[in-house]
């Protein structure tokens, strides 16, 4: 795997709804990231409801990696025994946390649960908002686009802590970026 960062559907489905996908390519490492094959499973399976998801999967830079290795089978499971309910959500993610795991990849997880099992494990988790502060703290983008990012994210009912219009204060409020 040549990736730093294995995400988890939700960053990857907002970002695409919201027309953002290249803001993750542009702050992974290597400009690239990997998604496990639980992941591409829940992407190709909502496609039909969700049109915008399809683009996800055309992307060069996004690599696919089955869970296939005896450390990598061994941890998934782990992780969907503690996350994978009846209805059967979050397998995409117990494949990131996995990947991450083994691979010492970092996981982009926003779930609260899986953020948590990670790092229980010794998984390096981020969570997407953290990522953007680095970016603007790190002068890879501004306030003000990654203002416009969490705007668009709000409009496609991604769940973050402030409204519309929010995120810079809430960024410098919280200690996360400073004031600039």
């Amino acid at each position: 795997m040549t990736a730093g960062w294995v995400v988890d559907t939700g960053p990857l489905s907002h970002f695409a709804r919201a027309g953002w996908l290249g803001v993750l390519q542009m702050l992974a490492p290597g400009h690239v990231v990997v998604i496990p094959d639980t992941v591409e499973r829940e992407i190709q399976g909502a496609c039909g409801v969700y049109p915008w998801l399809s683009q996800i999967l055309s992307h060069s830079w996004i690599e696919v990696a089955p869970i296939k290795s005896e450390a990598e089978i061994e941890a998934y499971s782990r992780y969907a025994r503690r996350l994978v309910g009846d209805d059967g959500r979050n397998t995409g993610e117990c494949g990131v946390l996995a990947l991450a795991e083994i691979h010492g990849l970092v996981a982009v997880v926003d779930d609260y649960a899986g953020h948590k099992a990670g790092s229980a494990n010794g998984v390096r988790a981020r969570r997407t908002l953290g990522l953007l502060c680095d970016a603007v703290a790190d002068g890879l983008l501004t306030l003000d686009t990654v203002s416009a990012v969490a705007d668009s994210l709000l409009q496609t009912d991604y769940r973050l802590p402030f409204p519309p219009g929010g995120f810079a204060q809430w960024a410098i409020e919280s200690g996360r970026i400073s004031r600039g």
